[in-house]
């Protein structure tokens, strides 16, 4: 009995020792990465050091390392300082689309206006009628308008009491016309 315990004794501490050997691979390209500023990501670092992905995920310390390392800005090779981040260039990325659509939007607003002055000046010089008295035509307009709806609303006012007239006139003629009994 002691040759199966030993045996499975003996793959146990085969098992730990390759665990280890993996463990220190894995540190030393971690290592590596931060002295070279190279990309820090599972894969980048589990396919350098030769294990598997799953191998950094069953060791939750390796896994919280090599997290907290890409999170960390890279250096640049030769000591000179922080390399720009992956999150740093997102950033900047996000901030520039948003400046970029503002930007177009003033454009726009520019054109518009731009548009509309040579329009302005053509009419002055033509005489037909120039954005002088157009103010007041907008303002004509919507009183009109405010007219129309103020004449809808009596209009339909009157439609609705025409039509009680007409139900009562209806019921009274029924009335009249029914033989008395």
């Amino acid at each position: 009995m002691n040759a199966p315990d030993s045996t499975v004794q003996a793959m146990i501490e085969g098992r730990r020792a390759d665990t280890g050997r993996r463990r220190q691979r894995v540190l030393a390209v971690l290592a590596q990465a931060a002295k070279e500023g190279s990309d820090v990501s599972v894969a980048a670092i589990a396919c350098r050091a030769s294990v598997d992905r799953t191998f950094l995920y069953r060791h939750r310390d390796l896994l919280g390392q090599v997290h907290a390392q890409a999170a960390e800005p890279p250096t640049v090779p030769g000591g000179r300082g922080p390399a720009v981040s992956r999150a740093s260039l997102q950033a900047d990325l996000l901030a520039a689309d948003a400046r970029t659509a503002r930007l177009a939007a003033r454009v726009r607003r520019l054109e518009q206006r731009l548009s509309e002055v040579p329009g302005d000046q053509v009419w002055r010089q033509v005489g037909i009628g120039g954005p002088e008295d157009t103010e007041q035509l907008k303002a004509r307009i919507t009183t009109l308008e405010q007219q129309i709806v103020d004449l809808e609303l009596k209009l339909q006012d009157q439609g609705d009491e025409l039509a009680a007239a007409r139900a009562a006139n209806r019921e009274l003629m029924a009335q009249l016309n029914r033989p008395p009994g």
